[in-house]
C-alpha cells in the first residue's frame, strides 16, 4: 500500500499546493431490540478511498472505492481539477512534522473474537431483564454497534501513516409509561479496545429501571434559579456540546463576534477550572493516535486555570488563524473531508468532594445523568434525573430539570470542581456537520454551579 499511495501522488503532487489520500477499509456490526423482540441485525464491510487536493486556497475532493492505479489516478485529477477552478487566494495549512508509522490494533478484548450469537444472546437478556423489571415498564431500547477500520494516509509533504482503531458503544434503555407520561433511564457503555464494558451491567440496570419507574412519580422541579451540583456525566456532555463546539477552530474563524469573545487570555472562569480535549486516552472511544490530516494527536488544554488558552484544529484553521495544528482534523470514514472535532473532551479533576460541594447549600439541586440538549453559546440541558438539596443534603427525586443558560456566564459561576473525575463512554457520537456517529469521549468530576437557571413548573 505504501508505495502505491506514494507514487501515484508522486505523479500529481506538483499540480497543486497539497495532496493526499486516505484509504479505508472497514467491518461493522450492529444489534438492536426495541421491546420483545429484536430490531436489528447488521453486518457489513467496506472499503474505499478519497483524495484531496489544495490549490490556492481551495479544495477539491473526490472519493473512489476501486484500488487501481487508473481508478485512483483519475480521482486524483478530478480532485486537483476542482482544487484549481476554486483556488483564488493562498493555501494556509499549518505546518506539521512529516511521519511515516505503523499503528497496529491495541485491544485487550477483540469483539471479532465473540460469536454474533453470542453477542444476542448477551443483548437478549438485558431486553428481558428491562421488560421483566416492573409492571410499568413494557419498552425498552437496547443497542449495541462496533466497527474495526484499518486506515492509511499518504500526503505530498511525505508522510504515511498505517493505523487500525476499533470502536465499541451502546446502551440500554428502559421506557417506563403511566397515564399517558414516559420516562427512561439509560446505561451507557463503550471503549475502543475491550469488548469487556459489554458485560456486567445487570445492577447498573437494575438501578436504571428503579429510576425510570419512580420519575413516573416524582413531582416536576418548581423552577427558578438555584445553586446547582451537576454529576460527572452531565458535566462531560456540557462541556463537550457548550465549549466543546464554540472551540473548534472554524467555529471562530468564520464568525467575528465569536473570535472577540473567544480572544486567547480572557478569563472565562475561576482559577479552579480548566478544560482540556486529548487523542491520547488509550481506551476511550475518543482515542485518536493520529487525526484524519495525519497529525499526531495531544493533550490540548482549551482553558487553564478559567483563561482560554487553546483551541481544536484542523490545519487549515490553525493555518489562517496561525496558530498550532491540535490533531483535531477528523472525518467520519473515507466519505467525509476532515473538519475540526472533538476526541475525549473534559473538565480536569479538581480537589473539592460532593460533600463539600452540598455543604451549606440551603435550597439547591443535584442534576444526575442526561437526557439530551442543545449546546452553544445559549445551551439548554435536560438531566436524567434530579433531587432536592435542603439544608446541606441529598432529598427527594424531581423530574424534568433542564438547565438553560449563556455558556461564559454558566463557566464564570462554577465555584467548585470535585475530585472524583471519570471518563463516560456510550453509544452514538458527535453529528457536527451531518458526519453521524463519530466516536468521540467526555470526562468530568462533579462541578457546582451558583445562580443556575433551571425551567420547570411554577
Amino acid at each position: 500500500m505504501k508505495s502505491f499511495l506514494q507514487s501515484v501522488i508522486k505523479k500529481h503532487e506538483k499540480e497543486v499546493d497539497y495532496l493526499e489520500i486516505r484509504v479505508e477499509e472497514s467491518e461493522s456490526t450492529t444489534i438492536g431490540f426495541r421491546g420483545p423482540g429484536i430490531d436489528g441485525l447488521k453486518q457489513s464491510s467496506e472499503r474505499g478511498g478519497c483524495v484531496r487536493a489544495l490549490y490556492k486556497g481551495g479544495w477539491g475532493f473526490a472519493t473512489f472505492n476501486k484500488l487501481t492505479e487508473e481508478s485512483v489516478d483519475y480521482y486524483i485529477q478530478s480532485a486537483v481539477k476542482q482544487a484549481c477552478l476554486v483556488g483564488k487566494d493562498k493555501s494556509r495549512l499549518a505546518p506539521v512534522p512529516t511521519v511515516v508509522v505503523e499503528i497496529p490494533l491495541d485491544i485487550d478484548n477483540d469483539p471479532r473474537d465473540i460469536p454474533l450469537a453470542r453477542k444476542v444472546d448477551i443483548l437478549s437478556s438485558y431486553n428481558k431483564q428491562i421488560l421483566e423489571a416492573h409492571k410499568l415498564i413494557p419498552m425498552s431500547s437496547v443497542r449495541y454497534a462496533e466497527r474495526h477500520s484499518h486506515k492509511w494516509f499518504c500526503n505530498s509533504e511525505g508522510s504515511y501513516i498505517d493505523q487500525e482503531h476499533m470502536d465499541i458503544g451502546g446502551g440500554l434503555v428502559p421506557v417506563a409509561l403511566k397515564d399517558g407520561q414516559t420516562q427512561m433511564a439509560s446505561v451507557g457503555f463503550g471503549s475502543s479496545r475491550d469488548f469487556n464494558v459489554l458485560l456486567g451491567k445487570e445492577k447498573e440496570l437494575e438501578a436504571a429501571c428503579r429510576h425510570a419507574v419512580d420519575l413516573l412519580e416524582a413531582p416536576s422541579i418548581e423552577g427558578g434559579i438555584y445553586t446547582v451540583v451537576v454529576d460527572p456525566v452531565l458535566a462531560g456532555v456540557f462541556v463537550h456540546e457548550s465549549f466543546g463546539h464554540t472551540s473548534e477552530g472554524e467555529k471562530v474563524f468564520d464568525n467575528e463576534n465569536l473570535a472577540k469573545v473567544m480572544k486567547m487570555g480572557r478569563q472565562f472562569g475561576k482559577p479552579v477550572l480548566n478544560i482540556y480535549d486529548s487523542g491520547q486516552d488509550i481506551g476511550c472511544r475518543g482515542y485518536v493516535p493520529f487525526d484524519d490530516e495525519g497529525v499526531r494527536t495531544e493533550k490540548t488544554y482549551l482553558i487553564r486555570e478559567g483563561q482560554l488558552v487553546g483551541r481544536l484544529h484542523s490545519r487549515e484553521t490553525a493555518g489562517r488563524m496561525g496558530e498550532k495544528a491540535t490533531g483535531n482534523g477528523r472525518a467520519l470514514n473515507y466519505k467525509y473531508v476532515p473538519i475540526p472535532r472533538m476526541r475525549n473532551t473534559c473538565i480536569e479533576q479538581g480537589h473539592s468532594t460532593i460533600d463539600d460541594m452540598i455543604r451549606g447549600i440551603k435550597l439547591g439541586v443535584y442534576a444526575v445523568d442526561a437526557m439530551g440538549g442543545q449546546g452553544g453559546e445559549m445551551f439548554t440541558f435536560t438531566a436524567g434525573r434530579g433531587y432536592m438539596i435542603r439544608d446541606g443534603k441529598i432529598e427527594e427525586m424531581v423530574k424534568n430539570v433542564t438547565m438553560s443558560g449563556n455558556l461564559f456566564k454558566t463557566l464564570e459561576n462554577i465555584d467548585m470542581v470535585g475530585n472524583d473525575f471519570q471518563i463516560h463512554d456510550s453509544g452514538g457520537g458527535c453529528g457536527k456537520g451531518a458526519q453521524f456517529p463519530l466516536p468521540v469521549s467526555h470526562g468530568a468530576p462533579h462541578i457546582r454551579i451558583q445562580n443556575a437557571v433551571i425551567a420547570g413548573s411554577r
